[in-house]
């Protein structure tokens, strides 16, 4: 089977795993109600699953580095599989966390996976196009995944959301399983610390640490955008789906321009513009929430800023060292996950320091840092091309 059909079939099991966190979050009321806990409270399942994929995706990965790679990838939707159908039949919220960890594993697991496939399955230069394909799965979860999974757990309850979830599993597995070759070749680091090795790069880590708190306050509104923007919606789940809605199709279209713009203007500058605007954007939120009218164009400018970050950020990171892309990628989906755990403790904090209201306050702040992080990092990587550039005109005058 080609990559023609195979990459894409990677995507949507990538949506299907991706899914599962941002839906979570358009139905933590629901979870409140039912498990009688604070919604700060209910907000820590997203923590759980973000923190377990963070932690175990380059552990489970480098356990399985010898396997085929359609066996890690069935396996690992199999586990995610297996999670969420226990989360559907959870009776207590403790082992509904328990049964979203156990999925996350196998989110954990899928998503580098996946992306090391992707690359695999295509020539050298079509690697990066490949992997943002498959990545692409993300901002589909937000776009389609979320609002209907809240729509449905506005209407019939959250667990009909879990089995919506269980439903996406079934139908990656599949095409996974008839769409991805038998025989994908993709050699992978021996151990964990050669899999780590790109962690000792300080472009990277400046780099990474970019994604982590510029997406972090991203995330921080999105886990609790029900509590954000309830006086707007009224608590109605079909009024939040349409923001959800509105949101993620607004970052799709973001990651597709931001790619366009990137490949014109380069990464540093596509990012340190979005992040500039995501500031701006935060700082405008709190004035939104008492009304749907307001809230639902806010919705979209904020998508917009989120995910114009997304694709720039790998181009930074590929172009590096383009020999590690996958590797590099890899890691830079795990800091995105520990992001998303980080912004439902963050979250959770704002919330009982000063209500739901004021998160993008909050969020706006750690925008601001990111900022300084990518200008950092732009920095460290400019010498060599600063010193290459000097070195020709001396070769000349030799």
């Amino acid at each position: 089977m080609s990559a023609r059909w195979g990459v894409p079939a990677l995507g949507v099991g990538v949506f299907a795993v991706g899914t599962d966190e941002f839906v979570l979050a358009g139905v933590l009321p629901e979870l409140s109600r039912s498990f009688e806990v604070s919604v700060a409270a209910a907000g820590q399942v997203v923590t759980a699953f973000a923190l377990v994929c963070a932690v175990l995706a380059p552990v489970l990965n480098t356990l399985t580095a010898a396997w085929p790679r359609r066996r890690i990838l069935l396996v690992a939707l199999g586990v995610y599989l297996a999670g969420n159908v226990a989360t559907a039949l959870a009776p207590s919220f403790v082992l509904l966390v328990g049964a979203q960890m156990v999925a996350a594993a196998g989110a954990g697991l899928f998503v580098p996976a996946a992306a090391v496939t992707a690359a695999s399955m295509v020539a050298a230069d079509r690697r990066g196009r490949a992997i943002a394909t498959v990545t692409t799965g993300f901002t589909a979860a937000t776009a389609l995944g979320a609002p209907i999974g809240t729509a449905l757990g506005g209407a019939f309850g959250w667990r009909s959301t879990v089995w919506f979830l269980v439903a996406l599993a079934v139908v990656g597995a599949a095409g996974v399983a008839l769409l991805v070759p038998r025989n994908v070749a993709a050699p992978a680091p021996e151990g964990l610390r050669e899999r780590l090795t790109p962690l000792r790069d300080r472009r990277a880590l400046a780099l990474m640490a970019t994604t982590l708190v510029g997406f972090t306050a991203v995330y921080i509104p999105y886990t609790y955008v029900a509590a954000v923007f309830e006086p707007a919606t009224d608590g109605d789940g079909n009024r939040l789906a349409v923001l959800l809605f509105a949101f993620g199709v607004a970052g799709t279209a973001a990651n597709y321009a931001a790619g366009v713009l990137a490949d014109r203007f380069g990464g540093r500058a596509v990012v340190s513009g979005a992040l500039v605007l995501l500031t701006g954007a935060l700082l405008v939120v709190p004035l939104t929430t008492g009304s749907y009218a307001l809230a639902l164009p806010m919705a979209v400018a904020y998508g917009f800023t989120a995910y114009a970050i997304t694709t720039p950020q790998q181009t930074r990171l590929i172009a590096l060292d383009p020999a590690s892309a996958s590797v590099l990628v890899s890691l830079n989906a795990a800091i995105l996950y520990l992001a998303i755990s980080l912004s439902g403790v963050l979250g959770a904090l704002g919330i009982s320091w000063s209500g739901a209201a004021r998160l993008a306050l909050y969020a706006a702040g750690l925008s601001v840092v990111a900022l300084v992080l990518s200008e950092l990092a732009h920095r460290l990587t400019r010498p060599a091309a600063a010193d290459a550039s000097e070195a020709a005109p001396l070769a000349a005058r030799r």
